[in-house]
This record gives C-alpha cells, structure tokens and sequence, in this order.
C-alpha cells in the first residue's frame, strides 16, 4: 500500500501582512471580549437599580397610604368626639403620626428618583458599550475576512470598525 503524504504550507513567512492582521484580530478579540464583560455588567445595574427605585416607589406608596388614613382619621375623630379629651389626644396623636409619615415619604421619594437616576446612567453606560461591541464585532469579522479573501482592504475597514468601536468604548467606561 503507499503512503500519502500530506504536505501543508505554512505562509506565515510569505505573509507577513497576513502575521499583522492575526495578532491585530486577537487584540480586538480581547477589547471586545472586555467591553462584552463591561456591557453586560451595565445592564445588570440597570435593572438593579431600577429595581430598587421600584422598590422605593412602593415603599412611598405605602407611606403616603398611611399619611392618608391618618389625615382621615384625624378629620373624623375631631368630627365626631367634638370636645371630649380623648378623642381630641387621639386627633392630635393622629397628625403627629401622619406628618412623621409624610416626612419618611419625602425622604423616600429622594432615595426612589436617585435610584431612577442612576438607572437611567447605567443604562446610557450600556448603550454606548452596546454599540462598542457591534463595531468591535464587526472589526473582528471584517479583518477575518482578509484570511479567507486575501484584500486588504477587510484588513483595513476591519482596523477601523474597531478603532471607533474602541474609542465609543473607552467614552461608555468614561460616563
């Protein structure tokens, strides 16, 4: 029986283009797998924060309920006990509790529209990074291509695709 050899031609030394575009595909491979890992992260502490603020509005929601049974209550007992001491101790404990309410709820609508402000940063932040990783994607494929076209030009929009897809990177880590 023969034997078939199989030789393969190694042009790393008859493409030294070719060697640039290769260690130019892995550095954008590791810039996009960074801002991949930074996107994602940013979109988890949107939705935290969101949460949060959710929790925040419900928080005030219950407060302002018991501010208004409060105010109510009040109302009736001074309505209804007329002069009577302990109807009108109740009445005033009524308001005492009902302004401490409102007080906790003014500090907790602080709290609940920072949380939605911060939401709304982190959501920028991620957007901007979204937009990184499809340029840097796209520079990934397009200097691919070179290897199976040998156009430099893939090279070359490739190179650029990931050059503006790291600078809006580098702006997303910055907001």
């Amino acid at each position: 029986m023969a034997e078939v050899e199989i030789h393969t031609e190694h042009d790393r030394a008859s493409d030294p283009f070719g060697q640039r575009v290769g260690v130019m595909v892995g550095a954008i491979g590791i810039i996009l797998a960074v801002v991949t890992i930074a996107s994602h992260r940013a979109h988890t502490a949107t939705v935290i924060a969101k949460t949060e603020a959710n929790d925040q509005w419900t928080f005030f929601q219950a407060k302002k309920i018991r501010e208004h049974l409060l105010d109510v209550g009040a109302g009736l007992a001074g309505a209804l006990g007329g002069e009577r001491d302990n109807v009108r101790e109740l009445a005033k404990q009524y308001v005492r509790d009902r302004d401490r309410y409102r007080e906790q709820a003014d500090a907790i609508e602080v709290e609940a529209r920072a949380k939605e402000a911060q939401s709304a940063a982190e959501e920028r932040r991620a957007l901007w990074l979204d937009v990184a990783e499809g340029l840097l994607e796209l520079g990934l494929v397009l200097s691919s291509l070179y290897f199976l076209s040998k156009r430099r030009f893939f090279a070359l929009f490739g190179a650029i695709a990931a050059l503006v897809g790291s600078a809006i990177g580098v702006a997303g880590f910055m907001i």
